[in-house]
């Protein structure tokens, strides 16, 4: 700048002195003649004008020249800015999802677009596109799903409240394994000053060549320096641009590398990408293993060059700068021929390299490997823009092998994760299949009370689930000492049922059975060739120890944690099942001796109802005509119709004697009738009974007993009941039974009613009678033969214990059931008859 200003002064000041000698010049003029003074004078004038444009022009340049430099200042401040926003992430980047939803944004994009991060999440990009660039951003959304990478593309963009501004789009598609889109990668820049720059120095350019073209002629001078002028600005512009160009290569270079999680196709991309962005001969990436051995993991390289995909290399070659790789120091050399004769630029030379740019890749701040650029064509200077540039992408390609990194771990991790629980699946469903088993046996074992087949069942079951070779059970004898296989399931084994085992002859295991210990030992069997693993498990429960089980298996495996507790299982199962059939199978055999008692006993009671039948007739015969030869002498009768306390001696003695002769023909009447019942030899004869009518035929003798005992005896018949299907007698003898119990409990002054009434199919009789209740306690008792409740015998009538129990079973006989309430001193028995003839079984 300095230089250029003091150019125009010069070319200022040989203007003055030309216009000074142009007036010294017109001052001379006089002297000549006329017709050369006017000649002169024209060509002076010209000149003079001349040299005025010159003037009016060195004032423009100059003015030009500093409103360049003020350019030039603002693109070198801008080229500045632009480099630390790069370094700083400036630019907005954005994360979205494949319909351009956006998920995540850093600050610039925030600040771009006006808007909060937070606000930002959840909306669409394309709210913030306006006008024709909604199409293309459409167009490009389309275009992703079919290709990898869109280069940038220029859209208006309006930010929240603020006025629309020009912008440029970067956008990479993130796919999956099916190579379908699951996200995209935004970069967003806003490119107004860019442009307005870019428009204000094509107008300066297109000024000063137009200037300079006009003044070619007359200032060839001055425009020859105004050429290198432009000329060196052109130089700035093409390095502006150069630089601008390398940065967005960088950046795609740097979206393309992280699209990949794949470590091999990451680093195949870096040396790809580096080696068509430098236009270097051979880029490679070395990394250095766990045994300090570097191998070259990539490559890209011109045919022409030696190949150096594969090859392993100790890293004492590196040992003058391993150290400072560790660092994270670059190496630069331009000439290989012509640097320091190190170990690895020998090395270099027979791999054909003439220069070299080794960058060292740093991974959690370990020395992970180097990526080397290598010119074989011949030397190269490698221009610190291309340095710092490759500086960054390593950078990237550090962060990508750790992402890379960590997607492995975290395939690593799915691939366990899926393996556990596909082991944890078989376990719950072989979990799943035993409880079924275990239901299916415990099911089997309780529909039968057969021992030989309980075991059958679990033998059986136990071979299939367990998919063994063979599998048995013993049963052993009261005192222990052997052990018959009642039952075995075999698959290639020696058939063993039927065996008897001395328990003493394998004392060792039997003690541990003896003990309700399982135990599972190796055998070889020599018939078989191979080994055997074999499971015993005793058959017991708290009384002792039954029988066991014995599995085997043509396996070294032995039995797991989930079979040896479904072997338990099924052993206690049996345990129980076998423990049951015992003790039914002594039920049986008691209820059979029992049976043979009940049998002698009801021949007994039958034969002796019949033997005391004879003499209590007579008995009764005698007393009658006692009675009627009494009665011819002294009027007996008249007698004994008197109060007891009026009675003559003899009377009360007839009366007690005719009485107790009535009871006892009572009582064997009684036990003749349920020894009927209970046989079941009559079968029922059943009729149509009007209640209306047969009802007060029933109740009627009744009413004399209940009028002298001072008792208030109703009948209650709905209009609408219908005939009853029943047996006649039966029903009567029940009914008078009940209504007996009533007029022998009911005390004086109150209520005994007979109701009849039908519903849902049911006739339902009932007998209830007031002043009088029955305790809880012997409500389920009154039922039972020869039970009575003396405390509620108000008119010391007595009685056999055998009426409630006569009519339990005659209501029985009827198909119905009886049931009774009391409470409140009330009490009522309900009899429940079903009105269908058919019901009576």
């Amino acid at each position: 700048m300095q230089m250029n200003s003091e150019t125009l002064n010069e070319i200022d000041q040989q203007t003055e002195t030309s216009l000074q000698r142009l007036n010294e010049l017109w001052q001379q003029t006089n002297a000549l003649p006329t017709s050369e003074q006017q000649q002169l004078k024209e060509a002076l004038k010209e000149h003079y004008l001349t040299i005025q444009e010159l003037q009016t022009a060195l004032e423009e340049l100059r003015w030009r020249n500093e409103e360049l430099a003020t350019t030039r200042q603002g693109l070198e401040a801008e080229r500045q800015r632009y480099q630390e926003l790069f370094e700083f992430a400036p630019d907005g980047y954005l994360v979205t999802n494949s319909e351009a939803v956006i998920l995540e944004a850093n600050q610039a994009a925030g600040k771009l677009l006006n808007c909060s991060l937070k606000r930002l999440i959840g909306k669409p990009l394309i709210l913030f596109v306006i006008g024709e660039s909604i199409h293309k951003f459409h167009q490009t959304l389309s275009q992703l799903q079919s290709t990898k990478e869109i280069e940038e593309w220029e859209a208006q963009i309006k930010p929240r409240e603020l006025t629309p501004f020009a912008g440029v789009f970067r956008v990479v598609a993130v796919r999956d394994s099916h190579d379908q889109v699951i996200g995209l990668r935004w970069m967003l820049q806003d490119i107004t000053k860019h442009k307005q720059n870019e428009a204000a120095l094509e107008l300066v350019r297109s000024n000063l060549e137009k200037q300079v073209e006009e003044r070619t002629l007359e200032l060839s001078k001055s425009n020859q320096q105004l050429k290198q002028e432009i000329a060196q600005r052109q130089r700035v512009e093409a390095t502006l641009r150069q630089q601008t160009e390398w940065e967005r290569l960088m950046m795609a270079m740097q979206a393309r590398i992280r699209q990949s999680l794949n470590l091999e196709e990451i680093l195949n991309t870096t040396v790809a990408e580096v080696r068509q962005f430098l236009q270097a001969d051979r880029v490679v990436v070395y990394q250095v293993d766990a045994s300090k051995v570097a191998r070259v993991v990539a490559e890209s390289v011109d045919p022409a060059c030696l190949s150096l995909l594969g090859i392993a290399i100790n890293t004492p070659l590196f040992r003058e700068r391993v150290a400072l790789y560790r660092q994270g120091d670059t190496s630069v050399i331009h000439d290989v021929q012509q640097a320091d004769p190190t170990a690895i630029n020998e090395f270099l030379q027979q791999q054909q390299v003439k220069a070299s740019l080794t960058l060292p890749i740093l991974h959690r701040n370990q020395f992970w490997g180097l990526l080397a650029i290598h010119q074989c064509s011949g030397a190269r200077h490698w221009q610190q823009l291309e340095v710092e540039l490759l500086k960054q992408l390593v950078t990237q390609v550090s962060i990508a092998i750790q992402q890379s990194e960590l997607y492995r771990q975290l395939l690593q991790l799915n691939t366990n994760l899926e393996s556990q629980i596909q082991e944890r699946t078989a376990q719950l469903q072989k979990s799943l299949d035993f409880e079924a088993m275990l239901k299916r046996i415990s099911d089997d074992v309780r529909d039968t009370l057969d021992e030989s087949q309980i075991l059958q069942t679990a033998v059986w079951e136990l071979a299939i689930i367990l998919n063994i070779d063979g599998c048995n059970t013993g049963l052993y004898d009261a005192d222990q000492a052997i052990s018959t296989i009642s039952y075995e399931y075999s698959v290639g084994l020696d058939a063993a049922q039927g065996k008897v085992v001395q328990i003493a002859d394998f004392s060792e295991g039997y003690h541990q059975l003896l003990q309700g210990q399982y135990f599972q030992f190796c055998e070889l069997v020599p018939s078989l060739g191979t080994p055997l693993t074999i499971l015993a498990c005793p058959i017991f429960d708290n009384r002792g120890v039954l029988g066991d089980l014995w599995l085997f298996k043509q396996r070294e495996k032995a039995f797991d944690e989930l079979e040896l507790r479904l072997v338990q299982q099924v052993a206690n199962q049996c345990a129980i099942a076998i423990r049951q059939a015992r003790l039914y199978q002594a039920a049986q055999a008691k209820i059979k001796e029992l049976e043979t008692l009940n049998r002698l006993k009801d021949d007994f009671l039958h034969t002796m109802s019949h033997e005391l039948r004879t003499p209590l007739a007579n008995m009764k015969m005698a007393i009658q005509m006692l009675g009627l030869t009494l009665n011819r002498d002294q009027e007996f009768f008249a007698e004994l119709n008197k109060p007891a306390a009026e009675q003559s001696q003899v009377a009360r003695y007839f009366q007690i004697l005719h009485n107790e002769c009535e009871r006892e023909l009572t009582l064997i009447n009684d036990l003749l009738d349920l020894q009927t019942l209970s046989a079941d030899a009559q079968p029922l004869v059943l009729t149509s009974i009007p209640l209306q009518n047969w009802l007060p035929q029933i109740v009627e003798p009744f009413q004399a007993l209940s009028l002298q005992r001072q008792q208030s005896l109703s009948i209650d018949i709905s209009p609408d009941v219908p005939r009853l299907i029943c047996e006649p007698s039966s029903l009567g003898r029940v009914l008078s039974e009940l209504l007996n119990n009533a007029c022998k409990y009911t005390p004086s002054g109150e209520k005994i009613v007979v109701k009849a009434q039908a519903q849902s199919g049911i006739m339902q009789l009932s007998v209830s009678n007031s002043g009088v209740e029955i305790a809880v306690s012997e409500r389920q008792r009154i039922f039972d033969k020869f039970y009575r409740i003396r405390s509620n015998d108000v008119w010391r009538q007595g009685g056999t214990g055998l009426g409630l129990a006569l009519v339990h079973q005659l209501v029985a006989r009827l198909g119905g059931k009886i049931s009774v309430e009391s409470s409140a001193q009330h009490t009522c028995f309900t009899l429940e008859l079903p009105l269908d003839s058919s019901a009576p079984q």
